[in-house]
Parts: C-alpha cells; sequence; structure tokens
C-alpha cells in the first residue's frame, strides 16, 4: 500500500480506535495534572518562588499537552489515536506513518509521582521550608480506568529567615580581601533561607579570591554551619572555610611566560614559532593572523596577578576577532617548588574556515496583487587583512508584477550591492582599543540601490558611512557616524506620480534629489546583565546634517539662513534631530512582569531647507508603537487627511517634527510556553512649523492631552526559545482629531476602533 493510498484511511482509523486499546496490561494512560493543592500559601515573593519551583518539578505534560502544559490538553490527541491504530500494522507504508505521525503514550509509570514529590520537597526546603510535605493521589478516570490523572498537595508550614550571620575569619590575606567586600554581602539577618543563595555567595566570595591571584581557589571551600535548634523558624549561620583546604587555593599567583598555540583549520599542530616581544606564538604553515592582533587581546600580562575577570576578558576579546573557532587557555605552574608562584599562561586555539556564504529566497504576495520572487547573497571573508576585519559582500534583487485583467506590463523591480568592512577596533587619532574589555569595531558601508516602482517612478539610491562603536564597560555602549552620506535621484516619473506629489508637499520634497551629509552620536545604558529584579534600558541620540557645508559656504558670504546652496550641483539638508528612549523591566516574579517604555524625539530643520528630509520625520501606530492603529494613521496634531478617492495617498503626509510616546505593559503566564499581555499606548506626532496643507498639526501645549492618541489592547506570546511569535489586538480609546463623536472615548464605531499585529519578538 502506497502512503497515500493511506491518507484516505487515517479518518476510519481514527474513528475505529481509543487512545488505550493497544496498551501494555500493567500500565496506565497519564491524563495529566488534575488539581495541585497549596496549603499555607502567605502570599509573599519567597513562597511564590518556592511554590513555583514545587510545580515545575511536579509538572510533566500528557499527551497532547497544549503548549507544554501539564493539565490542559487539546480535545483531540491525534498522535496517540495513530498510535494505537497503527502499533500492530505491518508494511512499510504503516510504518511510515507510524514513525512520522504517531505519538508514544505517556504512562503514569513514566511520570513517576513518587519522585516528582520528593524533588518537589526537596525544593521547598532549599526555599527555606523546612518542615513543608508534598504528597499525590491517583485519580482514575471515571469512564475508562485504563486512564489516571494526579493530583498533588502541598504544605508549605512555617518559612525559615536568619536570625544572625557570621564569617568566621583566620588571619590570612583571603579572609582580609573577603572582608574588604562585606559591603556586597547578599545574605542578611531577616531574610528567608535559600539554598540558590547560599551559593551565589560562596561563588562571589571566591570571585573575589580569583581575580586577586587566587588561581586554585574554588566555592567549594567555602562551608556552612547552620543552626535551626535555637530559635523555631529561625537559622543561626556561620561561614568558614572548608578544613583540609589545600594550601595552593591560599595562595595567590602570578603570570609567567605567554604563549599562543594557533592550529589549522583542521585542528593540525603548529609546525613553526615565533616571538613577538614577551609572546611567543607557535603557528601551523604560514601565520595568518598578525602577532599585534593577538598580543593586544590578551589582558593578562607577565607579572600581573592572576585574575579571573582579566580570562574571560582575554577569551572574548579573541572570540570577538571571528578568526578562531575556540580559545582554551591553560594555566601551568612554572615549577612544583612551593616558593615559586608564577602559572605559565598557554592559549590553544584553531582556525575558522576564512569564508561564508549565504543565499536567502523568498515570494512576496501583496494585497495590492504585486506578486514576485526576491533574493538575497552575501559573502563574507574573515580575517582579510590578517588582524581580524571583516568584509561583507551582498547582493539583493527582488522582481514583482501585477496580475489580474489589465495588468499587462507593470513589472517593479529592485536591485542593489553594497559591502560591509568592519575592523575589530577603533582607528580613532588618539584612541587606543587596548584595555577595553568589550569589543570596539571601525565599520565602512556602502550601498546602491536601484527601484524600479511600476505606474510612479525610477529611482537610484546611493549611501556611505563610518562608524565606530565602543563599550568600556557592561552597561555603556557607545556608537559615532562621523560621517553618513545619502543620495537620492529620481531617473523618471509618471503623470500619475507627479499628481500624487503635487497634493503632497512633504512627500515631493522627500523625492527630490537631494544629498543628506550627516553626523551621529548614540549612547545607550543597559543593565540587563545585572541579577536584579528590575532592569533599566536607556538611548538617546544625535544627528547634525548639512551645518558643516553650510559653514563652508558661510566662510565664502553667504547667509547663515540663505536656501538652496548645493552639494555637487545638488541641494543638500541641513537639520539637528534628537532622540531618548527609555525602557523599564519590572520581574515581579517568575511568571509575571511589568514593562514600560517612554520615548520622544525632535526634528529641527534650518538654513539650507526648512522641512526635513521624509526619511527622517517621525511617525507613530503599527506593531511596535500605538497598537490600536495602523502606521502612519495618526497626526500630525490634530490633522485628518482627507482619504477620499481623489487622494487615497494621503497617508504618506502623517509625518511630523515632533514625537511622543508611552507604553504600559504586563506580561503574565498562561500555560506552558503560552504567555500573555496586557497594554496600554498613547502618543502622537506634531510639526514645529505651521503648515496650511496640514491644518492643526502644530505643536500647542494647550492642546497636548486631546493630541494624544490612546489605545489598549491584550496580546499572545508563544515563546520557542529562540524567538517569540507574538499576537496583538489593540483597541481604540480615542482619537486626536475630531470624529463627529463627543466625549474623550471618540471612536465612531467599534468595530473601525481594532487594529491586529502579527510580529515575532516584544515590541519592547
Amino acid at each position: 500500500m502506497k502512503p497515500k493510498a493511506c491518507y484516505l484511511l487515517i479518518p476510519y482509523l481514527l474513528l475505529a480506535c481509543s487512545t488505550t486499546k493497544h496498551l501494555p496490561q500493567e500500565e496506565r494512560l497519564y491524563t495529566g495534572i488534575r488539581q495541585t493543592e497549596i496549603i499555607g500559601d502567605d502570599t509573599s515573593r519567597a513562597a511564590h518562588r518556592a511554590i513555583t519551583e514545587a510545580e515545575d518539578a511536579l509538572g510533566y505534560p500528557p499527551n497532547g499537552a497544549l503548549f507544554g502544559s501539564s493539565s490542559l490538553r487539546m480535545p483531540f490527541p491525534v498522535g496517540l489515536w495513530l498510535y494505537n491504530a497503527l502499533a500492530h500494522k505491518k508494511g512499510k507504508a504503516w510504518k511510515w506513518m507510524f514513525d512520522r505521525f504517531a505519538s508514544k503514550p505517556v504512562f503514569l509509570t513514566t511520570v513517576n509521582p513518587d519522585v516528582r514529590v520528593a524533588v518537589a520537597r526537596n525544593v521547598l526546603r532549599e526555599n527555606g521550608y523546612f518542615h513543608a510535605t508534598t504528597s499525590y493521589r491517583i485519580l482514575p478516570d471515571a469512564k475508562n480506568p485504563r486512564k489516571a490523572g494526579i493530583a498533588y498537595r502541598i504544605e508549605m508550614n512555617n518559612l525559615y529567615t536568619y536570625d544572625s550571620i557570621r564569617y568566621l575569619r583566620t588571619r590570612s590575606h583571603a579572609d582580609s580581601l573577603i572582608a574588604l567586600h562585606r559591603s556586597e554581602r547578599l545574605l542578611k539577618e531577616g531574610d528567608p533561607f535559600q539554598v540558590e543563595t547560599l551559593e551565589a555567595e560562596r561563588r562571589r566570595m571566591s570571585s573575589i579570591l580569583r581575580a586577586r591571584g587566587f588561581y586554585y581557589h574554588r566555592p567549594e571551600y567555602i562551608v556552612y554551619q547552620a543552626d535551626t535548634l535555637l530559635s523555631p523558624g529561625k537559622v543561626r549561620l556561620r561561614i568558614a572555610r572548608k578544613p583540609g583546604t589545600p594550601p595552593d587555593a591560599l595562595r595567590p599567583y602570578r603570570i609567567g611566560k605567554r604563549s599562543v598555540w594557533l592550529h589549522g583549520y583542521n585542528n593540525e599542530p603548529p609546525t613553526d614559532s615565533v616571538s613577538y616581544k614577551d609572546l611567543m606564538i607557535h603557528y601551523e604553515n604560514r601565520l595568518r593572523v598578525r602577532p599585534s592582533a593577538l598580543y593586544d587581546r590578551l589582558f593578562q600580562a607577565t607579572g600581573d596577578f592572576y585574575s579571573e575577570q582579566r580570562q574571560q576578558q582575554t577569551q572574548t576579546a579573541l572570540a570577538n576577532l571571528s578568526v578562531f573557532r575556540y580559545a582554551e587557555m591553560q594555566y601551568i605552574p612554572r615549577d612544583s617548588a612551593r616558593w615559586d608562584n608564577r602559572l605559565n599562561l598557554h592559549i590553544h586555539t584553531a582556525y575558522d574556515l576564512p569564508l561564508d556564504g549565504e543565499l536567502e529566497l523568498r515570494i512576496t504576495d501583496k494585497s495590492n496583487k504585486l506578486r514576485g520572487p526576491g533574493a538575497l547573497f552575501s559573502l563574507t571573508r574573515r580575517n582579510i587583512f590578517r588582524g581580524g576585519e571583516t568584509l561583507r559582500i551582498q547582493l539583493n534583487g527582488s522582481y514583482e508584477w501585477q496580475t489580474g485583467s489589465g495588468a499587462q506590463g507593470l513589472n517593479s523591480y529592485e536591485a542593489g550591492a553594497g559591502a560591509t568592512l568592519t575592523l575589530p577596533r577603533v582607528m580613532l587619532p588618539g584612541f587606543t582599543h587596548r584595555g577595553l574589555a568589550y569589543p570596539s569595531a571601525t565599520t565602512f558601508r556602502i550601498y546602491a540601490d536601484r527601484l524600479r516602482r511600476a505606474r510612479f517612478f525610477s529611482m537610484l539610491s546611493f549611501s556611505a558611512s563610518v562608524s565606530y562603536d565602543f563599550q568600556p564597560v557592561a552597561i555603556h555602549r557607545h556608537s559615532f557616524t562621523p560621517f553618513r552620506l545619502t543620495y537620492n535621484r529620481l531617473l523618471s516619473t509618471t503623470p500619475a506620480f507627479e499628481a500624487i506629489i503635487r497634493s503632497n508637499p512633504a512627500l515631493s520634497l522627500s523625492f527630490a534629489d537631494q544629498f543628506i551629509p550627516s553626523l551621529t552620536y548614540a549612547y545607550t545604558y543597559d543593565d540587563s546583565s545585572r541579577d536584579t529584579p528590575h532592569h533599566l534600558w536607556w538611548e538617546t541620540s544625535l544627528t547634525e546634517a548639512g551645518n558643516l557645508f553650510s559653514a563652508v559656504y558661510a566662510l565664502g558670504g553667504a547667509s547663515w539662513s540663505q536656501q538652496g546652496k548645493e552639494l555637487f550641483g545638488n541641494p543638500f539638508a541641513q537639520f539637528v534631530k534628537l532622540t531618548a528612549e527609555l525602557r523599564y523591566n519590572h520581574r515581579l516574579d517568575r511568571n509575571n512582569r511589568l514593562v514600560g517604555r517612554a520615548m520622544g524625539g525632535a526634528i529641527l530643520s534650518y538654513g539650507n531647507t526648512l522641512i526635513a528630509p521624509f526619511s527622517e520625520q517621525f511617525y507613530t501606530g503599527g506593531a511596535n508603537s500605538l497598537r490600536a492603529f495602523t502606521i502612519r494613521t495618526i497626526g500630525p496634531g490634530r490633522f485628518r487627511p482627507d482619504r477620499s478617492g481623489n487622494n487615497k495617498y494621503a497617508y504618506i503626509d502623517q509625518t511630523g517634527d515632533l514625537k511622543l510616546e508611552a507604553n504600559l505593559e504586563y506580561r503574565f503566564r498562561i500555560v506552558g510556553d503560552l504567555h500573555g499581555a496586557g497594554f496600554l499606548d498613547c502618543g502622537g506626532i506634531w510639526l514645529l512649523r505651521q503648515d496650511p496643507n496640514r491644518e492643526g498639526g502644530e505643536f500647542r501645549l494647550r492642546h497636548l492631552w486631546n493630541d494624544l492618541a490612546l489605545g489598549t489592547g491584550l496580546g499572545l506570546r508563544y515563546d520557542l526559545d529562540f524567538l517569540v511569535v507574538r499576537f496583538d489586538l489593540g483597541v481604540g480609546l480615542h482619537l486626536p482629531y475630531d470624529t463627529g463623536k463627543k466625549g474623550y472615548y471618540n471612536l465612531p464605531r467599534f468595530g473601525d476602533s481594532l487594529g491586529y499585529h502579527l510580529a515575532i519578538g516584544y515590541p519592547f
């Protein structure tokens, strides 16, 4: 029987089989957790944490689990039906179907509830509930005794907290170093007892020593002595050095000789060597990387005390070169004699393949009946100048044709080429990358694109830029682009397109042949690397364009406010643009978060042009903004474009010079990997100058409250670990313009106030 014929029999097989027909005689089918009874939950954060971890230990998804849930199942367990229907079928076709579509039954013995309640009980005790108890009951299915669920019971009892904490000290250099950092202690009187915190404190103390030369010290050399008998519900804690700690763990070590062993592409061993300063480099065949590139990325110099932090910085710096597959660091005692406290550093690496190619194919199908193929090809050459430099060449193209009657010859295409050269250092006079523990880079980009839009225009675009990125510490990042030049040139237009831009002044200006020479600085603060329940992210950027060229004209006698000044025979834009965005992420507990976002931006055009380039203006709405409204459908101000049939492209005018926006989102776990969110969004855009074609678009402080669009809504997020699939349903509450309806809620119809968005990743 062929596989195709088997598909015709699937409905019959599903109807004819039960989910327990072919189960082993001694087994019962597990149908999930029916209920979990919690006794003694005091609603505290410590209790919630303990219960959550205990429930995770008890959880086990049954067949057909909904989003990984242990209690909710899909109504039609197709995979289980096929297992029972095909378990004893013979033939290659049946086996093919069984292997691909059948789901193995989850038995009650597989779940092993005895072990799970023991693990959950241990989890509760590790969270300070020393007298907690856990138990379970098997609940047979009322209709089928071959099926059974489980009901769990958790009795918390009282939580133990620290009564006193004492660090036992000896007269040693190690104990003195730990005492200097007493303000950083993680254990405090009155806090709940938690094994996780105890382990974190041991790691903290050991890290202090390993950052100051104590290479052989380990967290397990620190022990705890806990007494719970003196006071009910209290823990008297003592922290001391483990008896029998090796003497080597209590001695600081310095770095001796340093060497790097460069293995070949296929891990071939080195065959030659060269000395560079105090570094010995062993290499295979030929030296494919400059010695200085290696030397500058070793953060542990000969004679320095060993530092675990410097070791990690060295590994990170070598990895950021994008030259090696791995970097393994070995510390070898120079001499076994006790008096010699030097460790020779050997670094073993292997070259990564220098070339990497990527081809991406896509098909486009738009609502305007335009469809067609597209492709993106990129070729990356690593270590092109033997210093970790990366050259990436990118080619892209797409072709679209319009289907339907009367659409012959209405074809659009786009073709572009670009190159990016990235150097793993900042190439600025007076700037040194030595000592930077985090990646730094200088990037040169150049790109050209040819675009033809059927019935509208043909355009040639060009851009070139130089940027510098560096990160002095974990939470601060800087990006400086001293040069970016963008140029757009219309090659041809159609009468239909010319009619559109005549009725849209801002659009007409944005399509004019124009240079945009700009300079940008951006600063980012991100403390997500810190282990705290709340995180802050802030980014601000400042961009200026055209001022340098206007200054040159001013030296020649031209007025600063004179318009029409040109660069290479074309006018250039002149403006200053400032943006800032702040995000706050507060973890209420393991399953709930409160996230807020506020952003603002302004662009002021002056001198050579009084209207900012269309690509630099602000807009609002969409999946990552005001989710109750479609992108570019709000503002500026109280302006409402004419959306009649004669002006169907009026939405292009809905951009502005000023933007304010705020979002608040409560994120919660629903079941398994499915999460939900409730959100509130508000914001708007405005003009800084009055525009007779967009009446009411200018910013007026007295109108601010009514000029802000407001929306709310609910969303679903499915977390796949490597990405998050998001669906948001927004509901509009207020529009800034006159809708003919009185009151703050002025949406004419509820159906018109809904916005649907399917996206990848969180909105902020």
